[in-house]
């Protein structure tokens, strides 16, 4: 299980490699990565065959990133995840996010297990929609319904 102190080092550092961020105006990892420019952030899309999404430079790994980032967060499916966590690595990123909302996301038990074994620290799955307390209702329903399901950060 994530550590909420974890959660809160992510948020709190501004400069993060998003993982997976759709050329799709309309994906919900664009209007996540929208969000994080908004609030002050300053994401580095990471996808492997754009040249620049919502008008940044895009990177095809994390490791070409310069200068690095201070985080990373991966929105691949599992299997992607589990190879983008060894690029996190080469690239110097000490911690990681592995995004999920519903169904697995990019969580899996290798990547997880890479990350501690290199000394990542690891956020495994939530949406950091839940942690903002501005968010929107439904978000922070999601929140409230993990609180009660035991499966909150503590």
């Amino acid at each position: 299980m994530s550590r909420l102190q974890d959660v809160q080092d992510c948020l709190s550092r501004k400069r993060l490699a998003f993982v997976g961020v759709s050329r799709s105006e309309k994906d919900f990892t664009r209007t996540l990565f929208r969000e994080f420019v908004r609030r002050g952030y300053d994401p580095i899309p990471v996808h492997p065959e754009a040249a620049e999404i919502e008008g940044r430079r895009c990177y095809a790994r994390v490791q070409h990133i310069d200068p690095p980032v201070e985080w990373a967060l991966i929105a691949v499916p599992p299997k992607q995840a589990e190879s983008i966590v060894l690029d996190c690595a080469a690239g110097g990123v000490s911690r990681v996010w592995l995004y999920r909302a519903v169904g697995k996301g990019a969580v899996s038990k290798a990547a997880v297990s890479y990350c501690r074994a290199k000394g990542i620290r690891v956020v495994e799955g939530h949406c950091p929609y839940m942690f903002w307390d501005d968010a929107a209702w439904f978000h922070r329903l999601h929140g409230l319904l993990l609180k009660i399901g035991g499966r909150w950060p503590q």
